[in-house]
Formats: structure tokens, C-alpha cells, sequence
């Protein structure tokens, strides 16, 4: 009953609030990073939903798209601008995704939404983690973050599917709060800072 009807509802009343709260903050940053990054404030990517179902993800754009004398974008550690950077530190890059949560194709808490190209390498329980909606933050991601393998971390995604509740959820967030404020791994995308996944041996 939570997960199917109250958790949806929930989200979408919690991801609006938020959103009209900190809108004047998402204004600012948008007309910032649209100077820093020519006039393109926004990263979007194609990430797979519940069902494996694919849609755009949106954040802030954080790494502009300098690239080398062969035409290949530099690493991600040479492209972060320095606004750019301090949005990442403060986690702040993850407010354009309320607006993901309020068309309904995220939630708040649930697995993070990965690569679209790593939906053949996940063995038949890790695909489960696509039983849920992604989330914003989620279990793996108050649990160790990048400091886990990839394996420990489709873990820690199914026992959520296999525990979501209400009261996980509010514990996830809470947690996710306390990291928040005290800058612990706070935002380190797994798909910036970790090795790409490659399948599980």
C-alpha cells in the first residue's frame, strides 16, 4: 500500500514544497552556471527508471566540455568548474531532480539511477533494483557510497526494494540530511568518481 500509493503521493508533495522553497536559489544558479557554461546550465542524460524504463535525468552542469587535441572531452577532474565545484560540495546539483520526482520518474529515496549501458551487465538480482522507482538518495548511498564496491552497493539496493517502508525511507532521509550537513561523501556521483561497472565476475 505505501510503495504503490502513499510513496508516489508523498514524493510528489514533498518534491513540490521543496522545489517552491529553494526555487529562488535553482533561479540563481541557472543564470550562473548559464555564464559559466555558455548559456547551457543544465546536464541531461537518458538513466533507466522503474521497469527499466528510460528518461531524462536532469542536474545541474557542473563540468563544462573542454576537450583535447584529438577532440575527446578531457577527464571529469579537468572540466569541473570552479562554480561548478562548489555546487557539487554542497550537493546543491541535485536540486533539478525534484523536478524528475515530480513528473513521477523518481522518488526521493531509491536506488540511484545508473547508465543506461550497464542494463546487460547486471546478473538477474541486481536487475531487481529496477523494481522501484531511482531515488534522488538511497540506501547505498547513506551506507558507504563510493567507499563500497559496485557489488555492495546493487546489495544494499535490493534489501531496499526488499524493505522500503515508511519508516526506511524517513531514516534514509534523515541520514542523508546529517551527511548533507556535515559533508561526508556527500556528493560523489558513481558515474564521475567511481570505475565504470563492468559486470559482476
Amino acid at each position: 500500500m505505501y510503495r504503490h500509493f502513499f510513496k508516489p503521493l508523498l514524493d510528489f508533495l514533498i518534491a513540490l514544497t521543496i522545489f517552491l522553497i529553494v526555487f529562488p536559489i535553482f533561479l540563481l544558479i541557472t543564470i550562473l552556471l548559464s555564464f559559466a557554461n555558455h548559456g547551457k546550465p543544465f546536464f541531461f542524460q537518458q538513466r533507466p527508471g522503474k521497469n527499466e524504463r528510460i528518461f531524462r535525468v536532469i542536474k545541474f552542469k557542473t563540468m563544462n566540455d573542454k576537450k583535447d587535441s584529438a577532440g575527446k572531452l578531457l577527464p571529469n577532474n579537468l572540466r569541473i568548474t570552479k562554480i561548478g565545484g562548489f555546487i557539487r560540495n554542497t550537493s546543491l546539483d541535485e536540486i533539478p531532480q525534484l523536478l524528475n520526482v515530480i513528473k513521477g520518474d523518481m522518488s526521493l529515496v531509491g536506488p540511484r539511477p545508473l547508465l543506461v549501458e550497464y542494463l546487460p551487465l547486471y546478473s538477474p538480482t541486481q536487475k531487481r533494483r529496477h523494481e522501484v522507482k531511482p531515488g534522488i538518495t538511497g540506501w547505498a548511498q547513506v551506507n558507504g557510497r563510493n567507499a563500497i564496491s559496485w557489488e555492495q552497493k546493487f546489495e544494499y539496493d535490493i534489501w531496499y526494494v526488499n524493505n522500503c517502508s515508511f519508516m526506511l525511507d524517513i531514516k534514509i532521509l534523515w541520514l542523508t540530511f546529517i551527511k548533507v550537513f556535515k559533508k561526508e561523501g556527500i556528493n560523489a556521483d558513481e558515474n564521475v568518481t567511481m570505475h565504470p561497472f563492468t559486470g559482476t565476475v
